[in-house]
């Protein structure tokens, strides 16, 4: 990390503090050669944690889009509005050094800085309860990122409706790999997401494969066909951002609160409607486990401006209430 600040989660995350976006990055950093990439090398404004600020971008350990190496860089594949490109970022000596290939790689470049969180301002969030002071004091490189890019979060935000973050992964990762193009440099382990026409030729059988109900494959089919409107979400305020989101019959707060929070890097975007988030900031805030989301807005009320940002915080805490009831089972439609 950036000012040589110890890792404090876990080696191996909970659940809980992988919810919260963390995701590890090995701390060794060996020399490595660039083949013909370009360069940019950015240093952030305070300290940063790359597995802080990037993890929320990671659709599960095999997402094909992101990657990370035992070099310590953090690898992307986006499409982006010049083209598919590959980032690999990595810290040294307190700077960020990135490399980008294919089409998009220059736009990649650019965005770099909103990215790792230039636009975040942590300055601005005061903690109200000794958990979240405690929880933002043992990660100062904690910033919320800025991807530009609406469509590259809406789409497996909706394919996380309803199910499992199993289920989800695994369509996320199957159609990717299936219908995306192999991501341009030097990992060729590595795949962009499928162009917008593309996700709308895919057959109702290869949904179905992937386990993806119609309900929820008929919500993409219907936001990719206005791409362009929804990748205009991501220049406009968080709150006109969802309700442009939510135009789109299937998309509610849950979703659009789910892609802001990455494509617009909205501190205040406070996801309602989940299956456990309310239980999990009353656990934490109030011992009340079964709080739901209007005592969950209730306790989050003093943080105005900066709810999400709490509600991560209180995530990577890792307080979390004792399972009470059976993991909910996994289901695979695709074999029925």
């Amino acid at each position: 990390m950036a000012g040589r600040f110890p890792p404090n989660p876990p080696t191996r995350p909970t659940r809980t503090t992988v919810r919260g976006g963390h995701t590890p990055v090995p701390a060794v950093t060996v020399p490595r050669q660039s083949t013909a990439a370009r360069t940019r090398r950015w240093t952030p404004p305070g300290p940063l944690d790359l597995g802080l600020v990037l993890g929320p971008l990671r659709r599960g350990p095999a997402d094909p889009t992101f990657r990370t190496t035992p070099d310590g860089s953090v690898w992307r594949a986006c499409r982006t509005p010049a083209g598919p490109g590959t980032l690999r970022v990595a810290l040294r000596g307190g700077a960020a050094e990135a490399e980008a290939w294919g089409p998009g790689g220059d736009w990649l470049l650019e965005q770099l800085p909103a990215l790792l969180g230039e636009s975040d301002d942590p300055a601005a969030f005061t903690p109200r309860h000794r958990l979240v002071a405690a929880s933002q004091h043992r990660r100062p490189g904690l910033r919320l990122t800025r991807t530009s890019l609406v469509l590259e979060s809406l789409i497996p935000s909706i394919l996380e409706q309803k199910v499992t973050t199993d289920e989800a992964y695994r369509a996320w990762r199957l159609l990717v790999r299936k219908y995306g193009e192999s991501a341009p440099g030097p990992n060729d382990r590595m795949h962009v997401m499928p162009e917008p026409r593309t996700w709308a030729l895919i057959p109702s059988w290869e949904w179905h494969r992937a386990g993806v109900d119609n309900k929820r494959a008929s919500t993409i089919l219907r936001a990719v066909r206005v791409a362009r409107r929804m990748e205009e979400a991501a220049d406009m305020e968080p709150r006109q951002a969802q309700e442009r989101l939510e135009l789109i019959p299937g998309i509610g707060p849950w979703t659009s609160a789910e892609t802001i929070q990455r494509s617009n890097g909205a501190p205040d975007a406070v996801t309602v409607g989940d299956l456990h988030l309310p239980g999990i900031v009353g656990y934490a805030l109030a011992g009340d486990r079964n709080a739901d989301d209007e005592a969950m807005l209730e306790l989050l009320a003093p943080y105005a401006g900066q709810r999400h940002r709490a509600a991560r915080l209180i995530l990577l805490s890792g307080r979390t209430p004792s399972r009470r009831t059976p993991k909910m089972p996994r289901g695979d439609i695709g074999r029925l």
